[in-house]
């Protein structure tokens, strides 16, 4: 059985052509991985037989469009194959199977594919390419010319089930995680060992640390419309992260500067 569900890095559908990616991603989006977590935990909690699973998810065991959802699941960090046919969630997939943990299980298990980690990763802080410079892109990564298309639509559909877009449309962004949320484990930074004000690596919460990434590189442009934008991101992160000790509140505000001064946001 385990043969009959094993697949390569980049197992191709029918009619796709021979050529083969080097970069693993899945060929289903995130919402069918979450699918079969919960259709486990509904047969047997953490653990079925693939054909259990099957019969849950009411499709045919041998077919290929089921082998290829159970491979993506498997890509996502979330369920493994086990000698025997059987199928158990993997720690990830236990914290996506809890309804109170699913929000940052997403997060996690969208950077877990080394396709999506590497966009995110490159694009960080930016916006990402149109259609066609997204495709050449991760063709580049390593994704066949042939699949790209898909491996494009798949990661997009992925992030938005994962809430990468919630702040911003236009790029790959961590959404905002509620109190006693895990960070996800793809996008920690390495704990300081510096003892200063400059030589640590991060201030040890994601969404801090993900936001100061955003910054763009100094001398450079940045538009006053930009800033804003960066700064009520800035804002609405301090007010999920900070307890306010008053009842007062902060906006920030962008107002027409005076005639002849440089600066325009308040």
């Amino acid at each position: 059985m385990e043969s009959q569900i094993k697949a390569d890095v980049a197992e191709m559908p029918e009619g796709a052509g021979n050529e083969r990616s080097t970069i693993e991603f899945p060929y289903t989006d995130l919402d069918n991985a979450v699918e079969i977590v919960k259709s486990v935990h509904s047969v047997g909690g953490t653990t079925c037989d693939y054909e259990q699973l099957a019969a849950q998810l009411g499709v045919e065991a041998k077919g290929g469009g089921f082998r290829l959802r159970v491979n993506g699941a498997k890509t996502y960090g979330l369920i493994n194959y086990e000698r025997g046919g059987r199928i158990t969630l993997t720690d990830l997939g236990k914290k996506m199977a809890d309804p109170q943990q699913e929000r940052a299980a997403r997060v996690e298990s969208f950077l877990v594919v080394p396709l999506f980690k590497r966009v995110y990763d490159e694009f960080k802080g930016g916006p990402l390419p149109p259609q066609a410079g997204l495709e050449r892109a991760i063709t580049g990564f390593g994704v066949g010319a042939k699949v790209a298309d898909r491996a494009r639509q798949v990661m997009l559909r992925s992030a938005k089930q994962a809430a990468f877009f919630e702040l911003a449309q236009d790029r790959l962004t961590a959404p905002p995680l509620r109190a006693g949320e895990a960070a996800p484990a793809g996008d920690k930074e390495k704990p300081s060992t510096g003892g200063g004000s400059g030589g640590g690596n991060g201030t040890g919460h994601p969404l801090i640390d993900g936001l100061v990434q955003t910054l763009p590189k100094p001398n450079t442009p940045w538009s006053s419309q930009e800033r804003f934008n960066w700064l009520t991101m800035a804002n609405s992160i301090f007010k999920i992260i900070y307890q306010s000790q008053d009842q007062g509140d902060v906006n920030v505000v962008q107002v027409k500067p005076p005639k002849g001064d440089a600066s325009d946001l308040v």
